[in-house]
Parts: structure tokens; sequence; C-alpha cells
């Protein structure tokens, strides 16, 4: 009796500590569309102030903070309560009998079957319940609910503290077959492979010829949170992106394009290195693979001596994205410290995104000035929580919405940046020589999910502008295609033969009939995995069943599962050969376009190192002495 004083104290701990997970969890899953995952530890292992400052201003933190002590207050009453009536003389009827020892053998075993039951989760035999047995139905949400999130929080923190892989794929074909697949999903008949034995896609790459000058120049715009279920130009009613349906009407627009993640560190480095988002290597930024030279944007153009400038609105500690690109080749960075007098500046995250945006003009007027080819990354960042803008909004406040009004009016207001960017980039002499890609860099989920996948944060826009590139391809392409596909259609459309080890194609050259695919996995977490093929989506959890969809987007957008579909065995060998391959390569260190150990022993020392460089040397000993 004596110890009840000391339980009732670590119950009421306990019970705040689950009760304060669940209160933030709330948020974390109407943000996410997760229970609590890794995304918690790699919030919190960015800048501390930041976060603190976003959670403040973005969340409704101090109504929470009542609302978790008021409950907390609530058990620590019960406990007591309880405590008080069950001790011996709280009932006023003689001296209790001492139980004898047939009833306390009795409790005991009742007590230890209960406990046993609720640890296992079930009565079947084999093992206890697993993550993939809360994947029961074709409801996203039902199948979150199944998960209990304490426990999802503490496997991410194991998982990532202790170094261990268990997100990672299990390899489940053999490692020819599953390279044959692979290729065949991204070879097409302008490729060429090379380096067969040593790399899994290296590839010459001869686009088509086309009629008329290539584009000197390549700007890529990065738009934060930019759903396409919310653009106009793909059939969303409220008029929020007025700006960028009509720069659609000028360019070729994919209306089947998707992120390769759910958060910004997944689409930088997916549409910059072209290099997927994999199970267990979500974080590839931050981590000491992300160190190695990836087949992207800056390792392919700074070879041919292209200038750059990546523009920004934050600070580039963030996902460490001045290490990773950096290493990549880049070279000039304009961050939140390097503006002087901005419209608005906020504490949270940095300027706002019309700064962003006068910034770049001025940075792309700069290099055209100095003659030289370049190529230039744009990020935008209003477009977050807690989506700081400026007092007096150039654009009308969103209503109606309930709680998506704020992030509608930020995504207007970021919509109107971009329009004001185009309106003065037109103005200057570069705005002809240049190649503008416009791509969000993820969706945001919407009041209803699409596929237990959630589409609505995967599907974004991709839109191409160039001078006479609608006349050459048209103003609509259906093709499904993912941010992988980026740089393989920049470097097609930049009409120069070229070698690479990019996980898409470009989307401008594929033969007829081939509808495309991407191959998407949730940020975080989330093990589950999906390939999109033309109008059909097979979604996998790592450990579950797959389950095949036919779904629409745009206005009318639907999704409905298809049993027994014929092509479900295929599709599914696809997904797996893909995840698979890929994670073989980035741990073998080749997934780079560079060719050989010379390559690799002087990742992150040589912006770039291909065949043509190799060519008037003498290869002989070439390993020993990069090594020296």
């Amino acid at each position: 009796m004596a110890a009840r004083g000391l339980m009732r104290v670590w119950l009421t701990a306990f019970a705040g500590f689950a009760l304060f997970l669940g209160v933030i969890e709330l948020d974390f899953y109407r943000e996410f569309h997760q229970r609590l995952n890794s995304l918690v530890f790699q919030y919190m292992m960015e800048d501390p102030k930041t976060v603190m400052r976003m959670l403040w201003h973005g969340f409704p933190v101090l109504r929470l903070l009542l609302a978790w002590a008021a409950a907390a207050l609530i058990f620590h009453r019960l406990f007591r309560m309880i405590d008080r009536a069950t001790r011996p003389g709280a009932v006023p009827a003689g001296p209790p009998a001492p139980p004898r020892r047939r009833s306390r053998i009795a409790a005991f075993l009742v007590c230890a079957a209960l406990a046993t039951l609720a640890i296992r989760g079930t009565l079947r035999q084999g093992p206890p319940l697993r993550w993939g047995d809360a994947f029961t139905t074709e409801s996203m949400f039902a199948n979150q609910l199944g998960l209990n999130g304490m426990l999802t929080l503490t496997r991410a923190a194991r998982e990532r503290f202790s170094g261990q892989k268990s997100k990672v794929w299990k390899a489940s074909l053999p490692s020819r077959e599953a390279l044959a697949i692979v290729r065949a999903m991204l070879l097409t008949a302008h490729d060429r492979l090379v380096d067969a034995e040593e790399a899994a896609v290296r590839r010459d790459f001869t686009p088509p010829r086309a009629d008329g000058p290539p584009p000197r120049n390549v700007v890529v715009i990065l738009l934060e949170s930019f759903a396409a279920h919310h653009v106009g130009a793909l059939g969303a009613p409220g008029g929020i992106t007025p700006y960028f349906d009509a720069l659609a009407a000028e360019g070729v627009l994919f209306t089947r394009f998707f992120s390769n993640g759910t958060h910004t560190h997944q689409g930088m480095f997916a549409t910059m290195s072209c290099f997927p988002n994999l199970p267990g290597f979500e974080y590839l930024m931050q981590i000491p693979e992300g160190g190695y030279s990836f087949s992207g944007l800056p390792r392919l153009l700074s070879a041919r001596g292209f200038a750059d400038v990546y523009v920004y609105n934050g600070d580039f500690a963030w996902d460490n994205q001045a290490g990773f690109f950096r290493n990549q080749g880049m070279t000039n960075f304009v961050g939140r410290n390097d503006y002087e007098n901005p419209v608005f500046s906020d504490p949270t995250w940095g300027v706002s995104d019309q700064d962003m945006f006068a910034r770049g003009n001025e940075e792309l007027d700069r290099l055209a000035a100095a003659g030289k080819p370049f190529y230039a990354l744009l990020q935008s960042l209003s477009n977050h929580t807690p989506y700081a803008l400026p007092r007096n909004l150039p654009v009308e406040r969103v209503t109606g919405q309930g709680s998506l009004d704020e992030h509608l009016t930020a995504m207007r207001y970021s919509d109107w940046a971009l329009g004001k960017f185009f309106e003065k980039a037109k103005q200057s002499p570069y705005y002809k020589e240049t190649l503008f890609v416009v791509v969000g860099d993820h969706g945001f989920g919407g009041r209803e999910q699409l596929t237990e996948m959630d589409l609505y944060r995967f599907n974004v826009p991709l839109l191409l502008l160039a001078p006479g590139i609608q006349e050459r391809f048209g103003r609509i392409r259906s093709t499904v295609g993912s941010q992988l596909d980026v740089v393989p259609t920049i470097m097609g459309f930049l009409g120069e033969p070229t070698q690479h080890q990019c996980w898409g194609r470009d989307l401008l050259s594929l033969p007829d009939g081939d509808a495309g695919f991407a191959v998407i996995k949730p940020s975080g977490s989330d093990q589950t995995a999906a390939i999109v093929s033309g109008g059909r989506i097979l979604v996998k959890p790592k450990d579950g069943g797959a389950r095949v969809y036919d779904y629409r987007l745009g206005r009318d957008s639907w999704a409905s599962p298809v049993k027994d579909a014929p092509e479900q065995a295929e599709l599914q060998k696809q997904l797996e050969a893909f995840i698979q391959t890929a994670t073989e390569s980035l741990l073998e260190n080749s997934a780079g376009a560079v060719r050989g150990n010379a390559g690799k022993n002087c990742e992150g020392i040589v912006p770039a190192l291909d065949r043509a460089s190799l060519e008037p040397w003498s290869t002989v000993g070439l390993e020993d002495r990069v090594r020296r």
C-alpha cells in the first residue's frame, strides 16, 4: 500500500505524456495525413529557433496546451479518487478479510492474460500486430487510425538514432531480373546504355533533332505547396492561381504530374538531382549518402560551363541545402540574409515571395549581362505554415473554405508574386533564350483523399515555357511523370547529346503510346510506395498487399478500386524492381553520371568528371593519381 502514491504519480505522468502526444497529433495529422513519425525528429533536428517560431505562429499552441493541462488534471484527480476508494478501510464494513492464496493466484492469471493480449493486440498464432495489419481498408484515414501514434514515434526514434535501416525494402527479386525491369522502364530509343556492369541506368542520351536554335539558359522555379487540385488551369474553381493560369496558355502544361514525396526536402533533390525518394533514405541531403555525386542538373550543366544561382527566401542551413547543392556543383546562393530592405521579412522563414522573385529578376539579369549561359533555381516559401504574408496583401483573401482559407490565401499570394516575376522577366533580353520550368515541390491534402496514397498531396503542375515550345509539343500533355523526369526533359530540350544516370525520362520524346509512369512515396516513416501508370495506380505498403485503383484528376477527380486488375502483377514487379535497384545503386555509390572508380574517389572535390574530360588523358594509373 505504501507504493500506491508512487504508482499514482507514475500513472499521472504517463497519462499526461500520452495525452500530450495525442493533442499535438491532431494538427500533425491535419498537416501531413500521417501519425506521428520521423518528421517530428526531422524538424527538431533543424534550427530549433525557426521550428519553435513556426509552431508558435502557425498553430494554436496556447489553446492546445490549456486543453492538455485540463485533461492531465482530470486524470490526476481520477487516479486519486480511485486510490482513495480502493484503500482498505475506505468502505466502513469492518476489517477486510485477507485474500486467499487461490484468489490471488486467479487474479494474477487473469491480469497476466489480459496484459499479454493487450501487448500482442491479437489472438492469432504467430507474431503480434504489425504495421501492415493496420492497412486493411481502401481508406487512408481508417488505416492511419489503426496505427498507434506513440508507437510509430518510438519506432521512428529507434531507427533514426540507432542507425537502423529497417525501413529499407528488402530485395524481392533477383538483382539481374530487377535491373532488366528498370532498364526496360527507363531506356528509350534515344538512349544507349554505357557502363552496364558498373551502373544501373547510365546512358548516352541523344535528343531528337529540333528545328531552330535550342534555349541558351534554364530557370527552374520550385513553388512551395503548389497543389494541382487548386490550380485553375487544371480545372480548379475559385480563382486561386490566375497568373499561373495565364502562363499555362503560353507553354506546355502536364496534367498528370507528381512530386516524389510530400516534403520540400524530397522535392528539391528529386527535381534537381533526378534521384528517387526511397524508403529509409527520405532525408538524403542530410545523411552520408547525400554526399555522393548525382547525375543532376548542377553536374550536367556545370560541366558545360553554365553559370548558376540559387535564390531562396530562407536559410540555406535548413535541410542542408547549401551543403548538398554546393557538393553537386552549384556555386552562388542568395538566402534570407542577402536581402536589403525587403518588402516583408518574417522571423520564422525569411523574406516574402515577392522579395525572392524580385531578387531572382536581378540575379538573372546579372547572369545574362555576363554573357555566359546560365541555369538557376528559384524556390518560394510563403505558402508554408505559418503563411507569413505582408500585412497589406496585393491579393484578395480567400474566404468560405474553412480551415483552408489561410493556406489558399498564401497560395494566391505566391501565384501573384510568380506573375510579377514573369512580367519583369519578359522585358529582359534573356527571356527569349531561356527555358523556364515551373513545378510544385509537393501538394497538400484536401477534404477528401484520392486513393489511400492521397494523390492530392502528390499531384502538382509542371509547366514548360520557352520560345516555340507550344508549336512543337502542344499545350496540354496527359503523360504521367514525376520530378525525376525534370532533368532529362530539360537536357532533351537543350538538344545536345549528354551522358547521365537519371531515374526519369525525357517526357517530350517518349514513343507513341507510352503513357508514362511515376514512382511516389510519402515523406517520413510511412513505408508505403506507389507506381502511377497511365490512368491507374498501384499502392503497396512495405509488408502489406498491393491495391490497384483507377483515378482521374482535375475538376471532377475520383478514384475507384479495381479488383483482379490484369496488370497488377506487372505493376508490382516494376515498383519493387525500381525501389530495389535504386537502393542498391545508392548503397554502392554508383548512381552518378561519372564513369568508373575515379569518379567515386573524387566526389565532392571535382564539380563534374565525365568521359569527355578524360579523353585527352592516358587513363592508365588514373585511379591512383586521383586518390593522391
